[in-house]
């Protein structure tokens, strides 16, 4: 239209409306978020890249008579490292196929973790023990187990200073790592203060011939064979099995105080989840305190496992090497709840029942 004999612009006017100027000021904070954003991305690219400059990998070589040798083992080192410093020691195991170089992968991760404050510096190590399950084999060619717990924890105490104490001395793992997690924490924990098990490889059953083939399809009879002896040792297996290593070595593990985290993804391509759910039970029925979870929409591999390795690192951080202090809020409310509970006459020493079936009888 006319105004004074002019024409006023389509744009203009729409430039100049109430609705346009409120779009024009909502666009001015979109960009000045997206700003924020991109700096705040920018910056913690700085930082990790800082965090990877100053911290360093090196590979060592360890001779053993008790496997393969030498045997090759990454370490990473924080920044600043000194062996005066006494630092814990990480055990970061490799999964099934894998090798020393998994730790290269994880590195972000635990830096991360260390620039968050999520986990103190420590020396984190990942030794390759090619598709062992972490055992010392049935024909004693290869004895696994005993060269991490008797060789080469020692070796590497000695060799970077570390602290010799068992809460300063960690371990977790990933899949074949997570089960190694287990078989190290479970039948060795004057050793090692806590245990972190990431989708951990193991079978839900407490004997060999009601493992389904669903559970175990990655390893045929052969691989089984090579470790377990052909025909497959029905007791060493047993007696390999994590469920019945807890069981077995429960006054040990409840002496020790042996902090237990598991956990796996609900939709584990190898279906480890069964495994591990079935190990939480276990646990669960013999009263050996542990933390569980089942990760919702998480896979074996994918994006979900560095985020999934820093909750495990909080774990280990926070129940074994910087537990809190007493919680005074707790320590007021306990007794008052025990003497409801005496008073209602349940006792103090009464065993935790087994759960009840999840399916009603038909």
């Amino acid at each position: 239209m006319a105004d004074g004999g002019r024409r006023i612009d389509p744009g203009y006017a729409a430039l100049a409306s109430p609705g346009r100027a409120k779009l024009l000021a909502f666009r001015k904070i979109r960009e000045a978020d997206v700003l924020r954003m991109l700096l705040g991305a920018m910056m913690a690219l700085v930082v990790a890249g800082l965090a990877h400059a100053q911290s360093r990998v090196e590979t060592i070589e360890l001779a053993s008579k008790l496997v393969p040798s030498p045997v090759k083992v990454s370490v990473l080192l924080p920044d600043g490292f000194q062996p005066a410093q006494k630092l814990p020691l990480l055990l970061m195991l490799h999964g099934g196929g894998g090798d020393n170089g998994f730790l290269a992968r994880m590195r972000p991760t635990v830096e991360a973790a260390w620039a968050a404050g999520d986990f103190p510096p420590a020396v984190v190590v990942t030794p390759d023990v090619g598709r062992s399950l972490y055992m010392d084999f049935k024909d004693g060619s290869q004895k696994w187990e005993t060269f991490l717990v008797t060789e080469m924890v020692p070796e590497l105490r000695r060799r970077y200073g570390l602290s010799a104490e068992r809460r300063h001395t960690l371990v977790t793992g990933i899949s074949m790592g997570g089960l190694g997690s287990l078989r190290l924490g479970f039948d060795h924990p004057q050793v090692f203060g806590g245990l972190a098990a990431l989708e951990p490889g193991i079978e839900p059953a407490l004997a060999f011939d009601d493992v389904k083939l669903r559970n175990r399809f990655q390893r045929d009879d052969r691989f089984f064979a090579g470790i377990f002896g052909d025909p497959v040792d029905r007791e060493l297996w047993k007696r390999s099995n994590p469920a019945n290593m807890a069981i077995a070595n429960k006054t040990a593990i409840l002496a020790s105080g042996l902090a237990i985290y598991i956990e796996a993804g609900d939709r584990d391509m190898f279906h480890l989840d069964e495994g591990t759910e079935f190990l939480h039970r276990v646990l669960w029925d013999h009263g050996v305190p542990h933390e569980y979870r089942l990760v919702r929409n998480a896979d074996h591999v994918g994006g979900t496992i560095p985020a999934r390795m820093r909750d495990a690192l909080r774990f280990l951080d926070r129940e074994v090497l910087n537990p809190p202090p007493p919680d005074p809020v707790l320590a007021a409310s306990r007794p008052r709840i025990e003497r409801l509970r005496r008073a209602m006459g349940v006792p103090d020493d009464e065993p935790r029942p087994p759960l009840p079936a999840t399916t009603a009888p038909r």
